[in-house]
């Protein structure tokens, strides 16, 4: 069964919806209602920093608490979906976080994780003030999909800045109502 996994990296506070989850919520109402979805909120979670031994110990434990429920989501989806606006031309640090955690897992013994993420696709909605401030970003998300063998199936961008800004960017608005037209 089709699993979207929407990983929300806006550091908003608690029940306020920023232009990229906005967009994102937008893009994910054009889904089939039997496509599940998960939807996790990374700054609402406890994430611990990570820490690298790949050089010293060599490899991990699997993780725990919150981060081996967001490992667990990622596993089991068939499509995960990075939902982060841009912060200082990259990404914001709660799926930074996520994304560092990526080497452990590379390194936990019998997880065979790069393997089981080849196995999906790689998305990312963002927003930002003008379209060149995101590149970085975008760019980072198609070699970490290259990276690990995934597909970059789509980027949105859309115009965002102030609250609601989104709202008024047609061409992004158009754009969310087809992103999954290919995976539906």
């Amino acid at each position: 069964m089709s699993h979207t996994v929407f990983l929300l990296a806006s550091t908003r506070e608690s029940g306020q919806v920023g232009n990229t989850e906005w967009l994102a919520r937008r893009a994910a109402a054009q889904l089939p209602p039997d496509k599940r979805q998960t939807w996790l909120s990374l700054a609402h979670l406890q994430l611990p920093a990570f820490v690298d031994q790949r050089h010293t110990v060599g490899s991990y434990p699997p993780p725990e608490g919150d981060l081996r429920a967001v490992l667990d989501a990622t596993l089991d989806a068939t499509d995960l979906v990075l939902v982060a606006p841009v912060y200082w031309f990259s990404f914001p640090s709660p799926l930074k976080t996520v994304l560092d955690h990526w080497s452990a897992w590379l390194r936990v013994p019998d997880l065979d994780f790069k393997a089981r993420m080849a196995s999906k696709r790689l998305w990312l909605i963002t927003t930002s003030g003008d379209r060149a401030k995101a590149q970085p970003m975008i760019d980072s998300t198609a070699l970490c999909a290259a990276f690990l063998g995934m597909p970059l199936a789509g980027v949105l961008w859309g115009k965002g800045g102030p609250p609601d800004a989104v709202q008024a960017d047609a061409e992004a608005l158009a754009a969310a109502d087809r992103l999954f037209g290919c995976s539906a």
